[in-house]
């Protein structure tokens, strides 16, 4: 049964990872935290898995950790230790696109915030309601916002617990774009197949260095740059470098090379 809590689709190096309890709107049970931690840790070591679209069934995202479970309303089961949530995510260690489908709240704000990039459907909206239930965030999110939205923005929304529109959202840069919602999951798979077009190891080590440079100075961040581009040529050789120019090329749609430099 805890196997339905996620759904996983696989194709051709994209998966799609769906948290499945529509009926609690994705509320984190820590059954749920504990399945998709067990989820993310497969796929970092699945070879076929490249590119992961994180989205939820129904009509939230995930409002976060289930509040009538820790209230003791219903049930736990007390059988599950409790998982690092946002180390198995961050440690996937591979592009994740954020579908964001409808509420993504409080905790599911913070999970959102773990993808490299969101694209929302108009019924998307998010909500830091840390401070209206007394918990501190701990999945990143007093950090990752401030530096996405500005942190005057940020704080509007956490000291306030106001929800944010999909429309606000991309104007203030939380989301990459907003698109009908019957069109949201075909688009992000179309942002993840041009994602697999590109050269495995350049992609991993482009998102690795952005990542490390986003969390320090422009000058560390410059020389983390430096240090991975000398690395990179000297694992590389320049046929398989030309291959994959020519690969990415192609798969765009050109056939010709005339007129292109390499």
């Amino acid at each position: 049964m805890s196997d339905n809590l996620v759904l996983i689709h696989k194709n051709q190096g994209l998966t799609t990872v769906t948290l499945n309890r529509p009926g609690a709107l994705n509320a984190l049970s820590r059954a749920l935290r504990n399945r998709i931690c067990a989820v993310f840790n497969e796929l970092a070591e699945d070879d076929d898995t490249q590119v992961v679209i994180l989205t939820g069934a129904g009509r939230a995202f995930t409002v976060g950790l289930d509040l009538k479970e820790l209230g003791g309303e219903v049930g736990s089961d007390t059988s599950l230790h409790d998982q690092d949530l946002a180390k198995a995510i961050a440690n996937l260690g591979k592009p994740i696109i954020g579908a964001i489908n409808g509420f993504a709240i409080t905790g599911g704000f913070e999970i959102a915030l773990l993808c490299d990039f969101l694209i929302a459907s108009p019924q998307a909206r998010f909500a830091d309601t840390h401070a209206r239930v007394g918990v501190v965030p701990g999945w990143g999110l007093s950090q990752k916002l401030p530096r996405l939205i500005g942190i005057n923005r940020a704080k509007e929304l956490s000291l306030t617990g106001n929800y944010l529109d999909a429309k606000t959202a991309y104007e203030w840069g939380l989301v990459n774009r907003v698109v009908p919602a019957e069109e949201l999951l075909s688009t992000c798979e179309k942002l993840g197949r041009d994602m697999l077009s590109t050269e495995p190891t350049t992609r991993g080590e482009i998102r690795r260095i952005m990542d490390s440079g986003w969390q320090t100075t422009l000058v560390d961040g410059l020389q983390i740059e430096q240090q991975a581009s000398h690395q990179h040529a000297k694992t590389q050789k320049p046929t398989e470098l030309i291959a994959a120019r020519r690969n990415s090329i192609q798969t765009r749609g050109r056939s010709q090379l005339k007129g292109h430099s390499i």
